[in-house]
């Protein structure tokens, strides 16, 4: 029995060292491992919650880590409904292998009541952690009415719109203007001096007669042999002398109808004119007609002969004339009248000619270089197009604030639809527009009831069941992942619908995009609505998504 008992001791001697290094080893391993996993905890506390309207109080977060992590605090207007007033510099203790940060803000409230200070989001190594809520009572400060005055709290007032780039286009209207006035005065209302034919056209019959037949005489014709021109312009004459002043049809008549009718004339009495003077006349023309017809080539005896002979005529026939009665008169007013007017409207269908000229080409031009829908829409207007080029205004909207510009600062929406089905709390939304007609756009932030219970996908949808609550139809959805040029990531749902206006009943095909991002411990969402194809529309969508972030000036 003893060396039984020797036998077990010695046995379970040897077999101590071998556990006692298994056990060694498996403790190392142990320490070693949880040395290698970061080690992180976030707090936050307030030295007090309970502050007067307008009073500061003092928000700490504080985060134990590694050394090497990269700790990034909250900045901005995360704090809503309580505002930041300043962002205290962090404070650091290296206690042995671990890092203290103290992150302090100073905060405060101009509104008496009892608040929640959200959750803060503090990013360590790429992780998220989100600090506890607080309440904050704000109490109001006792006033002595008596002494201090209450006055009634104004009324929102109403800012003055930016018309944007109106200047540009009234310094085009009138350069346009200028222009057309400069034309209508040339050719329309400035008297212009008369030309020597303009001259000649106003005279009486008789003193344009003689002053036609001085003008024959300083021509070329004789110089060039040019006889049947010069018996042609020279019959002409005394033809539409005796036309506008004997009042017998000259210019169409044959050589003996003319002279039948000279002799009826002074048969009846109506022209005292004697037969040689007749007779002299007969020859003029006859010799015209040898020349014009027969290519004859007259004697220069011949030709002064003729020239003198229709001088004669001319005066011999106004002498035989008898006085012009008030009737004849005013006709020669009526007439002179008339060729005033048919001048100037002459010079109208000029100027309107030079009017649409200027503007052809300045069309021409400005649809060479801008493009045919540009100018159409610039010409008669464009509202998207006007949206476009107004003075863009960004803010923020909401908590957790959404920051984007927009070409009008959007509205805040009374009755907002409550959100538990998606797993929101607090819903904010803002809009401007509306959906049946120009640009829409729709801005809304949430807060979260519970984070788990938050599904994305469930707020997208809703979005989606809004528009067709609406009255869209045949709605097409395409989605894809979106990263704003500020690095923010989120989700883009987009396509085509067609929704009918309820007030015009009229149907509009259209194109919809929905943005959605979850930030700063919140859900964030923007919709615009557009007619399909409009390449304004295009333009604003792009410049609103790409203004869009996440952190705005305290």
């Amino acid at each position: 029995m003893g060396l039984g008992f020797e036998m077990k001791y010695i046995k379970g001697f040897r077999r101590l060292p071998a556990l006692d290094f298994r056990f060694r080893f498996f403790l190392t391993a142990f320490f070693l491992f949880f040395s290698l996993v970061s080690y992180s905890q976030v707090t936050a506390s307030a030295d007090t919650t309970a502050i007067k309207i307008g009073e500061q109080f003092t928000y700490e977060i504080q985060v134990e880590t590694d050394t090497t992590a990269q700790v990034i605090f909250p900045e901005g207007q995360t704090f809503m409904p309580l505002e930041l007033v300043e962002a205290l510099p962090t404070d650091s203790v290296i206690n042995q292998d671990k890092l203290n940060l103290i992150k302090k803000y100073a905060l405060t409230q101009f509104d008496s009541g009892i608040y929640t200070l959200p959750r803060q989001l503090v990013d360590i190594n790429g992780k998220q952690y989100f600090t506890d809520s607080i309440q904050v009572e704000v109490r109001t400060v006792a006033v002595d009415t008596t002494k201090q005055k209450m006055y009634e709290i104004k009324s929102l007032a109403e800012v003055e719109k930016n018309l944007g780039n109106w200047w540009k286009w009234l310094l085009f209207a009138i350069v346009v203007l200028a222009v057309i006035g400069g034309l209508l005065y040339w050719f329309v209302f400035r008297e212009k001096p008369l030309t020597e034919d303009e001259k000649i056209a106003l005279l009486p019959p008789y003193d344009r007669a003689l002053m036609e037949l001085k003008k024959l005489d300083e021509s070329k014709y004789l110089i060039k042999s040019e006889y049947k021109e010069y018996y042609s312009e020279l019959t002409n004459i005394v033809r539409s002398y005796l036309e506008e002043d004997v009042h017998v049809s000259a210019l169409e008549s044959t050589t003996e109808e003319l002279i039948v009718k000279m002799e009826a004339l002074r048969d009846t009495g109506s022209l005292k004119i004697d037969d040689d003077t007749i007779k002299q006349f007969k020859n003029v023309l006859q010799a015209a007609d040898l020349v014009k017809f027969a290519k004859s080539i007259p004697e220069n005896s011949l030709i002064d002969r003729d020239r003198k002979t229709v001088e004669q005529i001319v005066v011999k026939t106004k002498e035989a004339l008898p006085e012009p009665t008030e009737e004849e008169l005013m006709q020669q007013e009526e007439y002179v009248e008339e060729l005033k007017q048919k001048k100037k409207q002459k010079r109208i269908k000029y100027a309107i000619a030079s009017g649409v000229a200027v503007l052809l080409v300045a069309g021409g031009v400005s649809t060479y270089l801008f493009g045919f829908s540009n100018v159409k829409d610039t010409v008669f207007g464009h509202p998207v197009k006007s949206l476009l080029e107004k003075e863009w205004l960004g803010s923020a909207y909401g908590y957790p604030a959404i920051y984007l510009e927009t070409p009008e600062i959007l509205k805040r929406e009374t009755e907002v639809e409550d959100g538990a089905h998606i797993g929101t709390d607090s819903h904010q939304v803002f809009s401007y527009g509306n959906m049946y007609k120009g640009f829409f756009i729709q801005v809304s932030a949430s807060t979260y009831k519970k984070e788990a219970d938050f599904d994305g996908k469930k707020a997208i949808d809703a979005a989606v069941s809004q528009i067709e609550a609406a009255g869209a139809k045949n709605m097409i959805v395409k989605d894809e992942e979106l990263v704003t040029p500020t690095g923010k990531k989120g989700s883009k749902v987009f396509g085509t619908l067609k929704i009918e206006d309820p007030e015009a009943k009229k149907e509009r095909n259209a194109e919809y995009v929905i943005l959605s991002f979850v930030q700063n411990g919140g859900f964030q969402q923007v919709i615009m609505v557009f007619d399909e194809g409009d390449r304004y529309a295009d333009e604003i969508v792009n410049r609103i998504t790409n203004s869009i972030d996440f952190k705005t000036e305290s």
